[in-house]
């Protein structure tokens, strides 16, 4: 792990007061949440997280009985922690609980209150975070629909981002510029040019299949076996996309669209893009996190999906682009499997 910043050697100093943990304003809470080693939790109810929340924060109710244990499981002890609560109050509660763990943990003093008053950015986003080999974290923003954000070391990848689909997004507001923007091919759920005109900064790095690119004029161009390096030292596969069942072939041909792998630090994430269970899933390997879509007739069945998943064997699945489609009958169809239902329709 890196050396801990001066700002928080000094306020470690003065913030701990022998409980463990230290205080920070928010100021200084915002520095050091954007630091690539943190990660940052709500400690709120999910009512609470819900109805807004700091950018990038996962949701872990400190009333909850289990609390510690549910941090214990996804949080590796090496990764610092930054939490916060509505005033406060919770937070330095669960701030000594987790310190006494042995987590390293930064409060945000006056809470979500606090950081509203000082207008800071907010979310209504769910995220979901995740780890690295070397216990770095991996926030992913579930947006909507086939559309995530995902932030690694400080560096921000759109996934199909799109603006107007469902709920509204609005990218010159909710979120920063983009260090790379993914698009897996051409339709309007997946593809938004004012979106990606709304994210994207002079080094903002657009990744497209041929189509896309040609439908705007610039982007480099992924074919499905391609491999590229993005910033952070994170590996980005491009992988086969596409409806084989006869009847639906049309709406996603074989060969045009992609499929991601992304492999940061050693944790492989898969996002499927629109596809069918494909033969080409046994050549992917390794998967800590899959992202599939399940709508039938545009992607996969419900019995596809379990396909996909004994095939792929990911560490944790999050359906995904499901649409009206019913999937609460999927976790108990992959007992084996740590599947995630969330707002992702």
């Amino acid at each position: 792990m890196k050396h801990m910043s001066l700002i928080t050697m000094l306020l470690s100093l003065l913030g701990c007061s022998g409980r463990g943990y230290t205080d920070l304003d928010c100021a200084a809470f915002e520095a050091e949440s954007a630091r690539g080693e943190v990660a940052t939790i709500d400690v709120r109810t999910a009512e609470e997280y819900a109805a807004g929340h700091l950018p990038w924060a996962s949701n872990c109710d400190w009333r909850a009985p289990d609390f510690l244990q549910q941090v214990e499981a996804a949080y590796p002890k090496e990764a610092p922690l930054a939490i916060y609560c509505r005033s406060g109050r919770r937070s330095a509660e669960a701030a000594a609980a987790l310190a006494k763990a042995g987590y390293t943990v930064y409060n945000l003093l006056g809470g979500y209150i606090a950081w509203s008053e000082a207008g800071k950015p907010t979310s209504s986003y769910a995220v979901e975070t995740f780890f690295t080999r070397g216990a770095l974290p991996v926030a992913i923003t579930l947006v909507k629909h086939g559309t995530l954000a995902l932030r690694y070391q400080g560096r921000t990848i759109h996934v199909d981002p799109v603006g107007a689909y469902g709920k509204p997004t609005d990218y010159a507001v909710e979120f920063p510029k983009a260090d790379v923007i993914l698009v897996t091919h051409e339709h309007g759920d997946h593809f938004d040019t004012q979106a990606i005109a709304a994210l994207s900064s002079p080094q903002t790095q657009l990744v497209t299949n041929a189509r896309c690119a040609e439908m705007l004029g610039y982007g480099t161009v992924m074919a499905n076996g391609d491999s590229l390096a993005l910033p952070g030292d994170i590996r980005l596969d491009a992988v086969p996309a596409y409806n084989y069942t006869e009847g639906r072939t049309q709406f996603h041909p074989k060969g045009r669209d992609n499929g991601f792998v992304l492999t940061a630090d050693g944790l492989r994430i898969y996002i499927a893009g629109d596809t069918e269970d494909i033969p080409e899933m046994a050549d992917i390997s390794d998967i800590d996190v899959a992202f599939l879509p399940v709508n039938q007739p545009y992607t996969m069945t419900i019995e596809q999906c379990v396909h996909a998943a004994t095939v792929l064997r990911p560490k944790v699945l999050i359906p995904y682009h499901f649409s009206a489609t019913d999937l609460t009958a999927l976790p108990g169809l992959l007992p084996a499997t740590d599947v995630r239902l969330r707002a992702m329709q």
